[in-house]
């Protein structure tokens, strides 16, 4: 696998403009961007793909790629994030079958890996609302992560990676890890990611920035698991922070009360901080770094193209620090 870093963006984005108009926007305005990662399913929005269509479709799929190849441009990933865990059989079905439809369109297009998410289930088999497992600070929290891996946890991901190694041994599920679900810093995605070699990591570095984790350490750590990486950062505004703390209940609104917010890449840690962070996942799988823009403040107009420069600039300057 080559080790030429290329940058992506997250179409989730442009779900109000065509597939066409944004890509005729994004060579114009942020010419750095050479992939894309496209929804398609789960609560990931899918303008940009019609799975059921191209999946049933080999016509309609080669049409479909060819508009997007011809344009100059590859399919980096499909994200089908959702929660396949979780407690109401229909959500849980309708997740699972999305993550399923990705990993086959995939491989259909050549494409190595999904983007998803590793759920969260209840906190018993009675319950239907997901309970995520954050903490031991009382009692009725404490346990409730290791009942949820013998229930639901353990089978669901151990059958999930056999799936995905029987349609494609090559391609990486790619798990954001996030809070909310059971993958969300090292020592749970390591469990996880145990069960099976089709299960690797999708590092967005912005949740360990506001849950106070290094993300350098945590690429080095996981850096052979590491399959796709979201370019996304965090700005702390100091006096809600002081006052609040990171896990202000409120999120993510109003955007301007908030402890933290998301921010354009570059806009909460600098280039060089980026450069180190690419220069660590070198020669990994993670070969590519898709800008997730999120950040409240700024419109994709503006905050893309500015993510991408910056991102270009972080890979070529990781590139001289390799072989330096």
């Amino acid at each position: 696998m080559s080790n030429e870093i290329r940058i992506a963006v997250v179409m989730e984005a442009f779900v109000d403009q065509s597939l066409e108009e944004t890509l005729e926007w994004l060579s114009a305005a942020a010419p750095e961007v050479t992939d894309l990662e496209i929804g398609a399913g789960g609560y990931a929005p899918h303008p940009h793909c019609d799975t059921q269509t191209l999946l049933a479709d080999a016509d309609a799929r080669s049409k479909w790629l060819a508009s997007i190849t011809l344009r100059g441009f590859n399919v980096a990933a499909f994200n089908t994030w959702g929660n396949p865990l979780h407690g109401d059989p229909e959500i849980a079905r309708a997740h699972d079958e999305a993550l399923r439809n990705g990993i086959r369109l995939a491989t259909e297009i050549g494409c190595d890996r999904v983007v998803a998410m590793a759920g969260c289930p209840p906190a018993t088999t009675a319950d239907r609302s997901p309970h995520f497992a954050g903490g031991g600070w009382l009692p009725y929290l404490e346990n409730v992560y290791e009942q949820q891996w013998v229930d639901r946890i353990e089978s669901y991901w151990g059958e999930m990676n056999e799936f995905a190694q029987s349609v494609n041994p090559e391609l990486m599920i790619c798990l954001e890890l996030h809070p909310g679900t059971v993958a969300y810093n090292v020592n749970t995605f390591e469990r996880v990611s145990s069960l099976g070699p089709s299960i690797n990591a999708n590092l967005d570095p912005s949740h360990f920035m506001w849950m106070q984790m290094d993300a350098l350490k945590v690429a080095s750590r996981i850096y052979e698991r590491v399959g796709h990486v979201h370019g996304k950062d965090v700005t702390f505004h100091e006096e809600s922070l002081a006052m609040n703390g990171v896990m202000d209940s409120r999120w993510p609104q109003p955007a301007a009360e908030m402890p933290w917010t998301f921010s354009v890449p570059g806009r909460g840690h600098d280039l060089e901080w980026w450069t180190e962070l690419l220069t660590r996942l070198r020669g990994s799988r993670a070969n590519v770094i898709s800008i997730e823009h999120e950040d409240p403040f700024v419109t994709p107009q503006v905050g893309v193209p500015e993510a991408a420069k910056m991102l270009r600039q972080a890979i070529d300057a990781s590139v001289l620090k390799s072989v330096s």
